[in-house]
């Protein structure tokens, strides 16, 4: 479907579309697609009154176990519905659907206005602020993900433990990789783009069966949209072939973790000019993205739970496994936080390297632009030089070890609750602190090797 297509157009199709169905799905606090099929019928209705989703989608957890600490929603509202707008310029046809039109909603209020903690409306919010300051986001995402032969039931049986990789041995940007899985391969790029995602480049990477794709850029939300797609598309792709991709930060101990990159540029409102390039400054950056790189840096610390929001995201943001650990940035350099990529008038851009393969795209991207933007508005100035070499041994400040610490200095950040709004830093603080209760009660495999006979 072409994405340019007007409402019109797009309501055209599908009231001409053989399909009685349609899919809808909404992203919950974890970036994950939570959804159902809808009657044309009803999907046609639900166009001009709203759509009903029960509000648990924002009262549990990835495993759906209820928080216990939430104000929003809990056993004491009753889990009510909430209030879904369709946004039927995300349309699309699913080609592993035979054709089945698909499209994404979000939350508002029974006033209209925005659900404070839906995570795309939060998105909107941080985007709409920019372009009334005259920007306009443009954002590009890469991920890695490990690939498996197994099943949800196979990896059940054993336990979650000893999946068996897609391919041995550590074989980054190997053709014999590709070649010995192109059935996979060859439906990620063609299936992908004709779902509405198209693929710039896809590789294999340094670890066994891992591989890593970069998606086109475009405006910030459409980026968003497309990055947390891609993770359940490839997911529905890998089935077909007996594969089960895995977008966790970091699986084994011994191998590196897998990242979820963000470049990201301003232009201005026609998107005609790149406002981060100065042909004249010896690093190519213009004043405006020496202060949007200086906000990054400032709120990095107070803003981390939404670039690394889980319990293993920081098992991943370890020294010598290409994940930054400080709040640092360089010139074209992967060890820092914030690599600046000083190139053309069109290419000019900032790769956000902190967060894994496990962010939510609305909530990492939110989070990012609007710091980013913080330091435009306050005219912050750039205080470090670049670091040269490898920035495991910078003198920066360590980001936090876990999502504890990292929540906690969220929760106590004003910061953050300028960026995002109290009412967002409230909930999210109470889901991450949740996430963490749920692992120190947990018994991991960890502890019983280690302890079981022995101690």
């Amino acid at each position: 479907m072409n994405k340019k297509s007007s409402q019109a157009e797009i309501l055209q199709r599908l009231k001409e579309s053989p399909r009685e169905k349609i899919k809808v799905a909404v992203t919950d606090l974890d970036g994950i697609l939570r959804g159902k099929y809808l009657h044309k019928e009803k999907f046609f209705s639900s166009l001009e009154n709203g759509l009903n989703f029960c509000n648990v989608v924002f009262g549990w957890d990835s495993s759906d176990a209820c928080y216990d600490n939430s104000k929003y929603t809990g056993w004491h509202t009753g889990y009510p519905d909430a209030h879904a707008v369709i946004d039927l310029s995300t349309y699309r046809e699913i080609p592993w659907e035979g054709g089945l039109p698909f499209v994404l909603a979000d939350f508002s209020c029974s006033d209209g206005k925005d659900l404070e903690i839906c995570p795309r409306r939060l998105l909107k919010r941080v985007l709409a602020a920019g372009a009334k300051e005259g920007y306009n986001v443009k954002c590009g995402m890469e991920f890695e993900w490990f690939n498996f032969k197994e099943t949800p039931q196979s990896l059940a049986v054993k336990g979650y433990q000893k999946p068996e990789p897609l391919s041995p041995g550590m074989f980054g940007y190997s053709l014999i990789r590709v070649t010995q899985n192109q059935p996979f391969f060859a439906a990620l790029m063609d299936e992908l783009l004709a779902f509405g995602i198209p693929i710039e480049g896809l590789h294999t990477e340094t670890g066994p069966g891992v591989f890593e794709a970069a998606i086109l850029y475009s405006d910030a939300l459409e980026a968003a949209d497309r990055a947390t797609l891609f993770k359940t598309a490839t997911k529905e792709i890998g089935q077909r072939f007996g594969i089960m991709p895995s977008f966790m930060a970091k699986w084994n101990t011994a191998l590196p973790g897998c990242s979820g990159h963000m470049h990201q540029s301003l232009w201005d409102t026609s998107g005609v000019t790149n406002r981060f390039f100065d042909e004249k400054d010896f690093y190519k950056m213009s004043p405006v993205f020496k202060s949007y790189l200086a906000g990054q840096l400032h709120c990095l610390p107070e803003i981390l739970p939404l670039l690394a929001p889980t319990v293993n995201s920081y098992k991943r943001l370890v020294d010598g496994y290409w994940a930054p650990t400080k709040v640092t940035w360089g010139i074209d350099n992967r060890t820092v936080a914030f690599r600046v990529i000083p190139a053309s008038s069109k290419s000019t851009r900032l790769e956000v390297r902190v967060g894994g393969s496990d962010l939510n795209p609305y909530l990492a991207v939110a989070a990012s632009v609007a710091a980013g933007l913080y330091g435009i508005r306050k005219n912050l100035q750039l205080k470090d030089s670049p670091v040269t070499g490898s920035a495991y041994h910078a003198e920066a400040l360590r980001l936090p070890r876990n999502l504890a610490d990292a929540t906690r200095i969220m929760a106590e950040s004003k910061v953050a609750r300028e960026l995002l709004g109290d009412g967002f830093v409230d909930h999210f603080v109470k889901t991450r602190e949740w996430e963490w209760s749920q692992f120190q009660a947990a018994v991991t495999n960890w502890e019983m090797q280690r302890y079981f006979e022995i101690i």
